[in-house]
């Protein structure tokens, strides 16, 4: 029984404490913090109404590391889970640094002012961690964190060697909104207008935003078009993974919201440079961010299924194999368990997993670790009893494109 400080009050918080919650045996005390104390109170009065357990909140500027710090002195945690903005990553290590606490989070760091998100700025924590004694796992959410695990279950389990990865995502849920995103607006429209990359034959392809289309049919969704992007996972499979070949990653857009999002492009609002307006310097994209729907209130309109996983290809005893992994996820199931929308509890309920694994020892190193580092088979097991079931099956040949 553990301790854990959980900083972030979003969509993706909300599910992770609602999970911790169902667990007393591994998740003895949680606190959850973030800027707005509010928004802390208001989940912890839902996990005690579904699950009649309470929860600690407490306030908390992450960007802070001296007050985020004093909080973890106060709180006295094993970990820290850091489900708050990629932005504030360093500081929240540098807090865990000085207090001697694990790490967790469910994305890489990118700065404010840059678009532009790798694992080079975490990873260079790998020995101060180390030589501490303490641990930090990054990327426990789906993609990454899932996606990665899928990527070396079937390593383990079903190849011998993984020579193509694909991962495809795709978000079948329909929220009745003109435009709003599923999850952070700020985080969301960067990654989405970010350059595309993708690894092949031992370096970075890039091609421009959105301008590679495919169509899949996904499981339980149907017919999707989907768009190559760059997602950090790529980054540190092709690290761990050395032999990878090629690995992209795909994920699923409506015509409608590209639409909106080539309109909010070409009269500025994606722009993360600030402006002056009436005297005052503002950012046009966190300005969009104030005036779109909040995404954790998109759960109680959100209908569909979200469909994410990977396609290997490799061999097995010197024979050519592919093989597909995936989970199916439905909105308003996730919402009727936790009160949000599934694109949020795919990643809150990885995230309460990983932070299972560090607290159980069934993961325990020293220094600054991917998803893939670790032996997949009991992050998997838990998938299975926790709400995202997985799928594996071989396919007749790899992708056609």
């Amino acid at each position: 029984m553990s301790k854990v400080l959980v900083i972030g009050a979003g969509g993706v918080g909300s599910v992770a404490v609602h999970k911790m919650a169902q667990i007393p045996a591994i998740f003895s005390q949680i606190t959850l913090a973030s800027r707005r104390i509010a928004k802390c109170d208001a989940i912890a009065e839902s996990v005690k109404a579904r699950t009649g357990v309470s929860i600690a909140t407490a306030e908390v500027d992450a960007d802070d590391i001296e007050a985020t710090a004093n909080l973890v002195e106060h709180v006295q945690p094993a970990l820290v889970v850091n489900l708050a903005l990629p932005y504030q990553d360093l500081s929240i290590m540098e807090a865990c640094l000085k207090t001697g606490v694990h790490y967790m989070d469910t994305a890489n760091y990118e700065p404010r002012d840059e678009a532009k998100f790798e694992y080079h700025w975490q990873w260079a924590y790998h020995d101060r961690f180390k030589e501490a004694g303490i641990m930090a796992l990054l990327g426990s959410g789906f993609d990454p964190g899932v996606t990665s695990v899928f990527a070396t279950y079937l390593k383990k389990h079903h190849l011998d060697t993984i020579e193509t990865l694909d991962i495809l995502d795709c978000n079948g849920g329909d929220h009745g909104q003109h435009f709003a995103t599923n999850f952070n607006p700020e985080i969301n429209i960067r990654e989405v207008t970010a350059v595309a990359r993708h690894w092949e034959n031992g370096d970075w392809v890039e091609t421009p935003p959105l301008s590679h289309k495919q169509s899949f049919d996904f499981e339980q969704v149907g017919q999707k078009n989907m768009y190559l992007m760059y997602h950090e996972e790529l980054e540190s499979l092709k690290t761990h993974l050395p032999e990878i070949q090629r690995i992209r990653f795909w994920m699923t857009f409506g015509d409608a919201y590209l639409k909106h999002l080539e309109v909010l492009q070409n009269v500025g609002m994606t722009r993360i440079d600030p402006v002056i307006y009436e005297g005052k310097e503002i950012i046009p994209l966190q300005f969009l961010k104030a005036v779109l729907p909040e995404p954790s209130s998109l759960g109680e309109t959100t209908k569909g299924k979200t469909n994410i996983g990977d396609i290997a290809t490799g061999t097995k005893d010197g024979e050519a194999k592919t093989f597909y992994i995936w989970n199916v996820c439905d909105h308003e199931e996730a919402y009727a368990e936790t009160g949000n929308q599934a694109v949020s509890y795919t990643t809150g309920v990885p995230a309460m997993i990983g932070a299972a694994m560090i607290l159980t020892g069934a993961w325990n190193a020293a220094g600054v670790f991917n998803m893939e580092q670790f032996d997949p088979d009991p992050f998997m097991d838990m998938l299975n009893t926790h709400g995202l079931p997985w799928q594996v099956k071989e396919l007749d040949g790899p992708l056609a494109f």
